[in-house]
């Protein structure tokens, strides 16, 4: 919210400061109330930043945070798309862009990504996933008992900031969490989805059925005759001899 944006500024400049071993000398904003205060101006002038803000309603002037914004939101915006997953969850849906482009959007003038730019290497991206995808949290509850549930079902919607550990929607208890224990299904379709497009195989129809097949059927070669009446006779001419012969 605007309200708690003054301290969330205030705890990037300073972390920003230690890993880049250099100070900020300047930030660009716009008129809004979460970045013009009483707050971050005491605590501007205390470190020595010069704060430029831009005009009221122009927006063009703050060009590149506005860019860098509607990328944000419209990556976000295709994600809860795609995975069909509650709007409840867009939080989750930006902190998740935001997390991954830092990672993966390469600045021209250094060509680096700005993870390789603040922490000096470059990142292993093998445990990241799809927003959204089915996922499987082991239940490491005390209380499980012997033929308990070992796992639950959970929906993948980003990363932990503070811990190495995947943010998951546990469906069951319907409550978010984070873990590390967990098995991931990102072949199987969006967790979030209810339905499917494909009817289900008891629910279709013969008509379903073979409009969805490509019948070729071979001449027929065989044609129908009735038996002659000596045909017959010759047919069942051993089981009249046991049932006469025993009478």
């Amino acid at each position: 919210s605007k309200d708690e944006a003054p301290a969330v500024i205030i705890t990037f400049l300073k972390r920003i400061t230690v890993l880049l071993q250099s100070p900020v000398i300047i930030i660009r904003t716009d008129n809004g109330t979460e970045f013009k205060n009483q707050v971050l101006k005491v605590y501007f002038d205390s470190v020595g930043i010069s704060h430029q803000m831009s005009s009221v309603r122009t927006p063009q002037q703050n060009r590149v945070v506005e860019r860098r914004n509607w990328t944000l939101v419209e990556a976000a915006r295709t994600m809860l798309i795609f995975s069909r997953a509650p709007l409840f969850l867009w939080v989750e849906a930006i902190a998740t862009t935001c997390f991954t482009q830092n990672r993966f959007i390469i600045h021209r003038r250094f060509n680096k990504t700005p993870y390789e730019l603040i922490n000096g290497r470059k990142l292993d991206i093998s445990f990241l996933h799809v927003f959204g995808a089915l996922c499987y949290p082991k239940n490491d509850r005390e209380d499980i008992g012997k033929l308990g549930a070992k796992g639950d079902i959970g929906f993948f919607i980003g990363y932990s900031v503070d811990s190495c550990a995947y943010r998951i929607y546990n469906r069951r208890i319907k409550k978010i969490m984070e873990t590390m224990n967990v098995l991931f299904d990102e072949l199987s379709a969006m967790a979030f989805e209810q339905r499917s497009s494909k009817p289900e195989l008891q629910s279709m129809t013969s008509g379903q059925i073979c409009s969805g097949l490509d019948l070729t059927y071979a001449p027929s070669i065989i044609t129908k005759q009735q038996p002659t009446e000596g045909e017959l006779d010759l047919l069942f001419e051993a089981m009249y001899d046991d049932y006469f012969g025993g009478q």
